[in-house]
């Protein structure tokens, strides 16, 4: 007999809330089951060999680890990074994500991705392992975040960024030596002048 598919199987297997049909064949789900589970409406399909269960409610963190696992290569970033730390209260529409410098970008429906390019130390510095929903992602830390924020001023605005700088600092998600060795790899002048200044 084959097993049925329900959230207690995917966690005790460790798999999270998304799945690819590989991922089942050891829970003795074969590939034609997951067809038939499809056709019933009890897992629907998300993405080319990407699944989840049609009945699991989403969570906070649903639409970054939608896009991490549809882009596994991602890097959540700025407003989107800012919002998994924790810091300020930026609530961003859309999934902030970076991708190397020539990468082709991803075809993403049913969710709102804003889409930047890193390359060099820019795509290497200051990243985290995580997972979101079960699916491995990667993310930049938090005084990577900040320094971000100011990096790309143009982008978040101002306000933004003085917002992330302060609350991370108070908060104590960060401190003016991490940023300031941030700052050695990726410069913003304008941050580089406010923590000298010493006025947040």
């Amino acid at each position: 007999m084959t097993a049925e598919l329900n959230e207690e199987i995917l966690h005790q297997a460790g798999i999270g809330a998304f799945f690819r049909p590989s991922q089942l064949a050891p829970l003795g789900i074969p590939y034609h089951r997951l067809r038939q589970l499809e056709a019933d409406e009890a897992v629907e399909r998300v993405g080319w060999g990407l699944y989840r269960l049609a009945g699991a409610e989403p969570t906070e963190r649903y639409s970054i680890a939608s896009v991490c696992a549809r882009v596994p290569n991602a890097i959540v970033c700025l407003l989107s990074a800012l919002q998994v730390h924790g810091i300020g209260t930026q609530l961003p529409h859309q999934v902030w994500i970076a991708i190397p410098h020539k990468a082709k970008p991803p075809v993403l429906t049913n969710v709102g991705v804003r889409l930047l390019r890193f390359s060099g130390a820019a795509w290497t510095y200051g990243i985290q392992e995580t997972k979101f929903e079960g699916v491995p992602a990667r993310i930049t830390s938090p005084a990577r975040t900040v320094v971000d924020c100011f990096r790309f001023e143009r982008l978040v605005g101002r306000e933004a960024a003085q917002e992330a700088l302060r609350e991370a600092l108070r908060d104590r998600k960060v401190t003016t030596a991490a940023l300031a060795r941030t700052l050695e790899v990726l410069p913003s002048r304008r941050l580089r002048a406010i923590l000298e200044a010493g006025v947040l």
